[in-house]
């Protein structure tokens, strides 16, 4: 029988580790995603209302005209995401992680404000400034809420905190589908209709920003790799609820030590020398690539096509209807939120990373050709119906399907994936890359959609087998390059992805752990363990780096 709730760990672990303390800096810090999961949902579903047509002139449009304005409105927000997540970089490692994302808050909750201007006399620039400045903020706060919270997190459940930035994301995403369909029943149409989501959006942006000061303690691991040794054993021993004395805090801190002192040596101080590093050392430039192209994938899925253009989805398999159409994206919304809870708490850190991508790419895939199959031969766009018919209620129960298998694979994995991937010297280069990876896709999407559905067939049916061959392709990729990260702590992932035996690597590493652990145990403390040997990893590695 499956035991759900099976922690598999390194080494021996006090239950007092795993408290309310760690959780709580981590659901604060993930609360960031929930503006980030309000914005892909609300906005397009705004868009469609006739209020916001009306008052921004946008009826007598074309659909080729208002596709474009469409995709300006949602691509603006992504470009200033892209930049945000480059300038998360500089605000992580010099103010701190904390800091960084008080920041962060501050500069969404400014850009939510400037978009509240906008009407028809001033036309669409406040949200388009608006969400530039916001992007910015998201952007930054993408980089930086997965990579805190990978760096106060115990290995057992790390996947399970990291995925609270999922079900942050999730939650920001069911309210925002809901939103627009609660103000089409409720609020006449008018200004004040399309406005109250936009103003929705400073909800959870000041939660945000209060909760941080109050909640989020700054990461051991920065405080130490910037000389606060004291503040970080304070830090540490706060959110493992330990005693200084404690063996466990003794094995972490000496682990730290050792790892941020190699740093040091290895990569040198000072700003650039991290980037420097990650773009010199060939397996870690490799590795970069890998986890950063897990966006590549979850953006070909066709999420992003999903969240942001809802309605032409659903017209396209023949849902007729604003108010129809908006229930039955707040019914996807509902779908991927309670798995996405799923997902986090029985799955990422039970059944691991890889095998659950493979999942949800297989079903994604059949999905979608599903999809494909029924507009190509129906066209239902074409051919309106009051009720859909047989073949279309099947064509929903796949997308249903579609949705539920990456609810539970591509939609958080790839963000625990890139948090615990790589060692402290470079994981803040990597995180913003990995932010910057998946805001630079998303933007890709986004700002394709809505010309793929103009091109790509009659009903868009060709947009369906571009996203089941994205699907498909994501597999070989993570059958050959992708290891198991599950449970390697995060000074060890070298070792990890230095083994050549990639889909056993985990297993062989866990097994070294557990030896070495079991000889600590009988050789010195009994938490106590030797440090993975950095020489023999070094020397593992460059024999892959004289081929690159």
């Amino acid at each position: 029988m499956v035991k759900l709730f099976e922690r598999i760990e390194d080494r021996p672990t006090p239950s007092a580790v795993y408290n309310w303390r760690v959780y709580s800096c981590a659901i604060v810090a993930a609360t960031a995603a929930i503006m980030i999961g309000y914005d892909s949902a609300f906005i397009g579903t705004s868009m469609a209302l006739r209020s916001f047509k009306t008052e921004f002139n946008l009826l007598d449009k074309t659909t080729k005209e208002f596709g474009n304005i469409s995709a300006n409105i949602v691509s603006t927000y992504q470009g200033g995401c892209f930049f945000g997540s480059l300038l998360g970089y500089p605000a992580g490692q010099l103010l701190g992680r904390r800091n960084g994302l008080l920041l962060a808050s501050l500069i969404f909750c400014l850009g939510a404000g400037v978009m509240l201007a906008a009407d028809g006399a001033r036309g669409l620039g406040p949200i388009y400034g608006g969400r530039i400045v916001a992007g910015l903020g998201i952007g930054a706060a993408s980089n930086l809420t997965p990579l805190y919270i990978s760096e106060i997190s115990p290995p057992a459940i790390r996947g399970q905190l990291v995925g609270m930035y999922e079900i942050g994301w999730q939650i920001g995403g069911l309210i925002g589908f809901w939103i627009n369909y609660a103000v089409s029943r409720n609020i006449a149409p008018g200004t004040t209709q399309w406005l109250v989501p936009f103003a929705v959006q400073l909800i959870p942006g000041g939660l945000f920003a209060l909760g941080i000061p109050f909640f989020v303690r700054e990461s051991p691991r920065w405080l130490i790799s910037r000389g606060k040794r004291e503040a970080a054993i304070k830090n540490l021993c706060f959110i493992r609820n330990l005693s200084p004395e404690d063996p466990y805090i003794i094995n972490e801190m000496n682990e730290i030590d050792i790892q941020v002192e190699h740093d040091r040596t290895a990569v040198g101080s000072g700003f650039w020398a991290p980037i420097r590093h990650l773009f010199t050392t060939g397996h870690l430039f490799r590795r970069m690539l890998i986890t950063t192209s897990l966006f590549i994938w979850q953006n070909g899925t066709g999420i992003n096509a999903v969240n942001y253009y809802s309605p032409t989805i659903f017209r396209s398999i023949g849902v007729t209807g604003t108010n129809t159409s908006l229930l039955t994206t707040g019914v996807f919304g509902v779908i991927k939120t309670v798995l996405a809870l799923f997902w986090c708490f029985f799955i990422i850190d039970r059944f691991g990373r890889r095998g659950i991508l493979l999942v949800g790419s297989v079903g994604g895939a059949i999905s979608m050709a599903v999809l494909a199959g029924y507009i190509g031969v129906a066209n239902p766009a074409a051919n309106p119906t009051s009720t859909l018919p047989p073949g279309g209620i099947a064509a929903m129960a796949f997308f249903y399907l579609w949705t539920a298998f990456y609810a539970v694979s591509w939609n958080g994995t790839p963000w625990v994936v890139n948090s615990e991937s790589f060692p402290g010297a470079v994981r803040q280069v990597t995180q913003c890359l990995a932010a910057t990876s998946n805001w630079l896709w998303n933007f890709v999407i986004s700002r394709a959609t809505p010309t793929m559905f103009l091109k790509m067939g009659h009903g868009g049916y060709g947009v369906y087998i571009f996203f089941c061959l994205m699907q498909v392709a994501s597999i070989p990729f993570c059958i050959f390059l992708l290891p198991e990260t599950r449970n390697i702590p995060l000074e060890e992932m070298d070792r990890l992805f230095a083994q050549r035996n990639v889909w056993n690597a985990n297993k062989i590493v866990m097994a070294e752990l557990r030896r070495e652990h079991e000889l600590g145990t009988r050789n010195g403390p009994s938490y106590l363990k030797p440090s993975a040997s950095q020489e023999q990893i070094e020397h593992a590695s460059s024999k892959d780096d004289e081929k690159v």
